[in-house]
């Protein structure tokens, strides 16, 4: 009997920077979302630094008056636009595709597009600085704060098409997951048998695809009033502020769930391998993901129970509120089901997925007191809501986003991070958290508002802003620790197994780092934990271990393949697709576009010839790199 002739792709010996600027690999374009959310990352924490200094004390003159603004929307926005969503796109454009047992995402040039747009659009957004200084209405815009009288410089400008551009990078992740996801899994892999991380980045995508459009047209809708007269927000002139607030929390608060559903995944799929236990009630795990998405949508005015509405839409949204604590309770218990009886190895990815459990219900039990209306009117603008929603997305978002940076780093790199610097930043990240986040739940009882940038001694605050502002620095060193880890571990870390914690999904079959092609042989599936049933089960189908050949025909990599049907011998072909720099020209015409329209006109048409040349040139691109043959 013989094995399919498999045609494989000539290796990719590529380096340099151009190979990085041209390149279409799924897992190359995830790295680039991660190390450029990482370069975002660093200055968010400093803009949070600066912020936690000038709290410590009364009376500070640190950062003040519209320079605290400006940092306070920068902090926000660069937090969730710039770091939470393209860690969890990074993360998802490098694992989905292992995972499903695809070879690359279904779009590859579009998944370059995104990345070169997300990261453009950030540099685009912190260009405010030293181009007429940052935008200072808030990470969420309202009117009338963000009209020409109250910002009269450009940095609200730069805030409108920085978000557009990052929204088009949204967008596009968002379809070629989607796409990915439904069509390109390997066969046998129903939707019953998905890996929970591909099920919750799929309801997440869906999420950005229904709700940006959103925040788009409210965003349009500002340029338009700033600049050509119309009054959308304008009370006086017939426009409603609260319309603004109507598009931005439809946006807003599944925006939440986009950054807390993947996270919910990544735990999902580390708490099993960690326990040594499948997943307790898989099924409703991944149901209550999409319940968590369609209520998602229906509780966006709890944001605003304070503006007046009607207290029959107060109750409406007070309930869903309260209702999307079902589902959300179901994974809790699940995942301390999964934990309970299992032989638990505390590894530095198990540390931080149990802490996010633990944190996110605490982040959770404020929402519930948010969601009633009576106790919203007494806490709404204060302290009490900073805590809420930091525990919730950076208790919640970021620690699981750690948790899988440690999880997968050795299938990313090769090499493990080293557990004892793990367990330090753990403990720093953990203690410096909960002492900088939680006294802010005290700071709201006593009647601290938010976004002020000094107070008054003798109000009882002194020595609670003082701990948050320790444990923020606390917090900042353990991220210090995490970095020093991941440079140390890149040069010198202890060399890793295809297979380093024993996982379940198709990831672990591939060595580490891949090959470009990801499976000489697309897996067959027969089960939601393959590669247990592979090593534990005996299942006599699939076949763990295939050689196959480089491109230079020396013995390459040993790839663990499944699904291998006995006395196949028909040719298989694998296309990858053709490095391009198009994607980045393109992205690049969108970016030089936007400036002009915020600072000169001239850059307008130079914006539209970079768009226009890159479109051209995309569509008269080969699809395909070239491939030869060889037999496994």
């Amino acid at each position: 009997m013989t094995s399919p002739t498999v045609a494989l792709p000539r290796a990719h010996a590529e380096r340099g920077l151009l190979s990085w600027l041209t390149t279409v690999d799924h897992k190359r374009v995830g790295i680039l979302y991660m190390l450029g959310a990482a370069f975002f990352a660093l200055i968010g924490g400093l803009e949070a630094m600066l912020i936690r200094t000038q709290l410590a004390v009364p009376n500070s003159r640190v950062l003040v008056g519209d320079a605290y603004n400006q940092v306070l929307t920068m902090h926000g926005t660069t937090m969730v636009f710039l770091v939470v969503m393209p860690l969890l796109a990074g993360l998802g454009n490098y694992v989905i595709p292992l995972m499903i047992g695809a070879r690359d995402m279904a779009y590859p040039r579009l998944n370059a597009f995104g990345v070169w747009m997300f990261m453009l659009g950030g540099i685009f957004l912190n260009l405010s600085f030293i181009l007429g200084g940052a935008p200072d209405a808030g990470w969420f815009g309202y009117a009338p704060l963000t009209a020409k009288t109250f910002s009269r410089g450009t940095g609200i400008d730069f805030w409108i098409w920085g978000l557009q551009l990052l929204g088009i990078s949204s967008i596009t992740s968002s379809i070629n997951f989607v796409t990915t996801i439904l069509l390109l899994r390997a066969p046998g892999l129903t939707m019953n048998r998905l890996p929970l991380f591909a099920w919750t980045t799929l309801v997440t995508s869906f999420l950005i695809l229904f709700a940006m459009p959103s925040i788009s047209a409210a965003l349009f809708l500002l340029f338009l009033d700033r600049h050509l007269g119309t009054h959308f927000f304008n009370p006086a002139a017939g426009g409603d502020p609260l319309l603004w607030q109507h598009l931005f929390w439809f946006f807003g608060h599944p925006e939440v769930y986009i950054m807390i559903l993947p996270a919910m995944g990544i735990v999902s799929e580390v708490l099993p391998v960690f326990s040594r236990k499948p997943i307790f009630g898989y099924t409703a795990v991944a149901y209550s993901s999409v319940a968590i998405g369609f209520i998602g949508f229906t509780v966006w005015a709890h944001h605003m129970f304070a503006v007046g509405l009607p207290d029959v839409v107060n109750a409406f949204f007070s309930a869903g509120s309260l209702l999307v604590a079902v589902p959300t309770a179901v994974k809790v218990f699940n995942w301390i089901a999964t934990i309970w009886g299992g032989t638990v190895r505390y590894r530095a990815p198990f540390l931080f997925a149990a802490a996010f459990v633990a944190l996110f219900v605490i982040g959770g039990l404020g929402g519930l007191f948010l969601a009633s209306v009576p106790v919203d009117w007494q806490l709404t603008d204060t302290y009490f809501v900073v805590a809420h929603f930091h525990y919730t997305l950076f208790g919640g978002s970021m620690f699981a986003i750690v948790a899988a940076i440690y999880y997968w780093f050795p299938k990313i790199t090769g090499r493990f991070l080293d557990e004892r610097l793990g367990r330090l930043h753990f403990a720093l990240q953990f203690i410096g958290f909960n002492l900088a986040f939680f006294p802010m739940h005290l700071l709201g009882l006593m009647g601290m508002p938010r976004r002020v940038y000094t107070y008054a001694a003798g109000l009882g605050w002194e020595s609670l802003n003082l701990l948050a502002t320790i444990g923020a620095f606390i917090l900042a060193l353990g991220f210090v620790v995490f970095f020093a880890n991941i440079a140390r571990s890149l040069v010198a870390g202890e060399r890793a197994p295809d297979d380093p914690w024993d996982g379940h999904t198709l990831e672990w079959l591939t060595p580490s780092p891949p090959p470009p092609y990801n499976f000489a042989r697309i897996p067959v599936v027969q089960s939601r934990r393959p590669v247990w049933d592979t090593k534990y089960t005996g299942n006599p189908h699939p076949r763990p271990v295939v050689e196959v050949l480089s491109g230079n025909g020396n013995k390459g990599d040993h790839n663990g393949h499944m699904g291998d049907h006995e006395g196949d011998s028909e040719e298989e072909h694998i296309h990858l697709p053709a490095p391009s720099l198009w994607p980045l020209v393109l992205a690049a015409g969108l970016t030089v576009f936007a400036l002009g329209l915020v600072t000169h006109w001239i850059f307008v048409p130079v914006g539209l010839f970079l768009f226009a040349l890159g479109m051209a040139r995309w569509v008269q691109q080969p699809l395909f790199s070239e491939t030869h043959e060889t037999s496994s």
